[in-house]
């Protein structure tokens, strides 16, 4: 399963009633499998695969699925705007038991084709494209900032979401609005905004920082009187493969770890120091899988305390 790209068909797991259509590194979707013409619903199954450097790793991180899959539901949960997750459905096939604590039933949206990048703190790619411009995505910033400061006001910083192959593209707000026209560009960015600053101040109060953060959004064309600025939330949602987040007592503190995130970091960290990035990567050790889903499952129970 490792190598460059999304994972092939035939690597997709098999479930009764339900038929394959694609798979991402992370996620694979289903269809019902007796279904004649276009499904109104999918079942998007969260995998255990971990990719980094454009690279699907070996072995697995067993029980990450779950974890996403459970934080992206609480947040849905806490999300005033609409989401995919669809209710049970008699006609459809029962989820599979296989994959139910790492299953999403979900509508079927069309989806804008903008990843809706929101940016609490100066860090990652942001913050390299700031040493070289001072700005991000065409936002101006203030001279002299360093790596993870938090910003005044979180900014949007938009991405065109390229063909499957290709990477996204950062762009500016206006070329967004060249993309999907200006009402819609404009609903997205409001309501990345939006959410972000609940959920920071949500995280805030549980000790992290939420530094940064990616949305999804569609619509529902069958929906009566629905258009495309009426938007869905979709995919997963703020979990630790879709955001940056941060213990905010040793962010205070200062030091080297200040910057340490609840996330696939550590496997970054390893592959950095034991691979050249040349031809297939090396198998992940048991103590690197143990720490990760470790960093994963301490950021859920951080949050929901549960």
């Amino acid at each position: 399963m490792s190598g460059a790209g999304a994972p092939s068909a035939a690597t997709a797991q098999e479930l009764p009633g339900w038929r394959h259509i694609y798979s991402g590194k992370v996620r694979d979707l289903y269809v019902p499998e007796v279904l004649q013409g276009e499904s109104a619903h999918l079942l998007v199954v969260a995998s255990d695969r971990i990719s980094a450097f454009d690279h699907v790793l070996e072995p697995p991180i067993a029980g990450k699925g779950a974890v996403l899959t459970a934080l992206s539901n609480w947040w849905f949960e806490r999300i005033d705007l609409p989401n995919h997750l669809a209710a049970a459905d008699p006609s459809l096939p029962p989820v599979p038991l296989e994959v139910a604590d790492r299953a999403m039933l979900t509508r079927r949206l069309e989806m804008h084709p903008i990843e809706c990048v929101v940016r609490g703190a100066l860090t990652g790619s942001g913050y390299a494209e700031y040493c070289e411009t001072g700005a991000v995505c065409g936002i101006e910033l203030p001279a002299g900032l360093s790596d993870g400061d938090l910003l005044e006001e979180p900014i949007y910083t938009p991405a065109y979401k390229a063909p499957l192959g290709e990477h996204d593209e950062n762009i500016t707000f206006e070329r967004s609005v060249e993309l999907v026209g200006e009402e819609v560009a404009s609903a997205l960015r409001d309501a990345s905004l939006r959410i972000f600053t609940a959920a920071r101040e949500l995280a805030a109060e549980r000790g992290v920082v939420l530094a940064d953060t990616k949305f999804e959004f569609g619509w529902d064309p069958s929906r009566e009187g629905s258009t495309p600025a009426d938007l869905v939330l979709a995919d997963e949602v703020l979990t630790s493969d879709s955001s940056r987040y941060w213990d905010a007592a040793g962010y205070a503190a200062g030091g080297p770890d200040r910057l340490a995130s609840f996330d696939k970091q550590i496997v970054r960290d390893w592959l950095s120091a034991n691979w050249d990035k040349q031809g297939e990567p090396p198998v992940l050790p048991d103590d690197i899988v143990a720490r990760t889903l470790g960093r994963y499952r301490e950021l859920f129970e951080r949050l929901t305390s549960e």
